[in-house]
């Protein structure tokens, strides 16, 4: 497969499709779970007799889980790699994704979740760097309104799906669970092609935060 050429600042030259592929796919995966997720597991809840404040606490863990992924994540990436965070990343949350399903008590909801956006978040900032990483500088803008538009596209689609498969049964939960993991196929072929988490996390995370804005705006 063709690496991207870097001009002499090493920047890549012209933007790399596979490369964009994977990154956009998985952002989109992470819209779409995380707008199919939000109303679904709400209603369930509700439906089991589940008080507002319980629901509203269990929703909370979003944020927490989020903020977590936001610190661990580039260390996970500096050790084992982008591609290789990123495909465990899609296995969590789409096997957390189930874990919903066939958990009966609500205090399993509580762990579920923060594997869940936590898992979704790693994609989501992962994702995002690949792109800064892949895109030559001029082209950027471009690139990155790209990605914003089709995040935002899976993200008012989850919704639209949910009112097609309502919330009884397995179903609703298979079908995000293999939204998540059809991400992996192209971040499994676009593999080479990874961008690498050289510096060390703990002295550069607020400069990361900084190098992925629309992750950072999302937690």
């Amino acid at each position: 497969m063709l690496e991207p050429t870097n001009d002499k600042a090493g920047h890549v030259e012209a933007i790399h499709w596979p490369s964009l592929v994977a990154a956009i796919a998985s952002v989109s995966a992470v819209g779409i779970a995380i707008g199919l997720g939000l109303p679904l597991l709400s209603i369930i809840l509700e439906k089991r007799g589940v008080s507002s404040s319980l629901i509203g606490l269990n929703t909370a863990m979003m944020g927490v889980a989020s903020m977590l992924a936001a610190v661990i994540t580039t260390k996970l990436a500096h050790r084992f790699g982008v591609v290789q965070t990123m495909i465990w990343a899609v296995c969590l949350s789409a096997l957390s994704s189930l874990g919903f399903y066939y958990a009966e008590n609500l205090l399993l909801w509580f762990p579920l979740r923060l594997v869940f956006h936590g898992a979704t978040t790693t994609l989501f900032i992962l994702s995002e760097f690949w792109i800064n990483a892949a895109s030559p500088p001029s082209k950027r803008g471009f690139v990155l309104g790209l990605y914003s538009t089709v995040f935002s596209l899976g993200f008012a689609a989850g919704p639209l799906l949910f009112s097609v498969v309502g919330s009884e049964g397995l179903m609703p939960f298979v079908i995000g669970a293999c939204i998540i993991l059809a991400a992996a196929i192209p971040i499994f072929i676009a593999r080479n092609e990874s961008p690498i988490v050289d510096e060390k996390p703990e002295l550069h995370f607020v400069r990361y935060i900084f190098l992925v804005p629309t992750a950072t705006a999302a937690i």
